[in-house]
């Protein structure tokens, strides 16, 4: 059967002892072969959805300069707002602007790693405090999501459901990009995001309903992930495939460019450990490991570095101009 749709996974069914066991087998299964799904049961009110697409909107609403007051190039640890065109996938520009928010920290004082660099304050508009209150309630709430997933996949692969915990117990590393895509400038613009896996744990997304763009390439080619109201797009990253050894799949995505007249906004919230963490490696049961598709060298190569490592790496490259201002030397030494 040809797939034409993501399949739909309920949260809330890991919670009934009755359903639980049936809901971590599609789990394994859906995300074995897919790597991508609709979440739904999860526990957050719908009003919440409203209210962060409504501060969203209000947020790209303000005027230009006060926007640019918050521009990500003020920041070493790579927070704030990003024009449009001030991001990159695989080397071009995602036609997008968006503000991204992390953890709220003091810098470290005397960085010992490179991804020291990453930790720090967020940046966020004088005239919309409602913007950093939705963000924490969202972030809070989600990260809890993230925790009640990794758990059911952990059981789900015949491990404890702590499997994973202890590397997002201290200071997890998860951060959230609000997002606009305007309408493309000229045809010359041919990506929304350019193709790619995503480098961390799991991403959950909520895309404005009513919307288009996100595409999932599947065995049977590409599939739109067409928004769904008060529902997250769930899709694996590199950190878990590779825990795995491949038998949980991480998988290519992108955004195409929006047409004439639009514009969306998309808020993905990146669930990942703490900086010095490593996500714990999975030995799969006999029947699950004959499985495994195995997984490339620098996919390998990365879960043996922390996962601070090849954040830092990733934003380096997705934001030269970032990059170039504040580690000029680092930027040098990995051309």
């Amino acid at each position: 059967m040809t797939l034409t749709q993501l399949p739909i996974l309920d949260l809330s069914l890991a919670d009934d002892p009755a359903t639980a066991e049936a809901f971590r087998a599609d789990l394994r299964r859906i995300t074995h072969e897919i790597g991508f799904f609709y979440l739904t049961g999860h526990g957050i009110p719908d009003a919440d959805f409203t209210r962060i697409i409504d501060v969203a909107r209000r947020f790209f609403a303000l005027p230009e300069e006060e926007k640019l007051a918050i521009e990500n190039t003020n920041s070493p640890h790579f927070r704030g707002y990003t024009r449009t065109g001030g991001e990159r996938t695989q080397g071009r520009v995602d036609w997008r602007e968006q503000i991204d928010i992390g953890p709220e920290r003091a810098p470290v004082t005397e960085p010992v790693n490179d991804f020291d660099h990453l930790t720090g304050p967020n940046q966020y508009p004088e005239s919309l405090p409602e913007l950093r209150e939705a963000t924490e309630s969202w972030y809070a709430q989600l990260s809890e999501v993230g925790a009640r997933l990794l758990e059911q996949w952990a059981l789900s692969l015949g491990q404890a459901g702590d499997h994973f915990a202890s590397a997002f117990a201290e200071d997890a590393e998860s951060f959230i990009k609000i997002v606009r895509y305007p309408e493309a400038e000229s045809e010359s613009v041919t990506q929304g995001v350019g193709e790619h896996r995503d480098a961390g744990t799991l991403t959950l997304l909520y895309p404005q309903p009513g919307t288009t763009g996100l595409q999932v390439l599947t065995d049977d080619g590409w599939i739109d992930a067409d928004p769904i109201e008060n529902t997250f797009v769930v899709n694996i990253g590199k950190l878990l495939e590779v825990a795995t050894n491949g038998y949980l799949k991480a998988t290519v995505h992108r955004v195409l460019p929006t047409g004439p007249g639009q514009d969306r906004i998309s808020i993905p919230f990146f669930f990942n450990p703490a900086l010095n963490a490593r996500l714990p490696e999975v030995e799969l049961p006999a029947e699950l490991a004959a499985d495994a598709r195995g997984v490339t060298q620098d996919e390998r190569d990365a879960l043996h570095a922390v996962y601070g490592e090849n954040a830092f790496l990733s934003r380096l490259r997705s934001h030269p101009n970032v990059a170039e201002k504040f580690y000029p030397d680092l930027v040098r030494a990995r051309a």
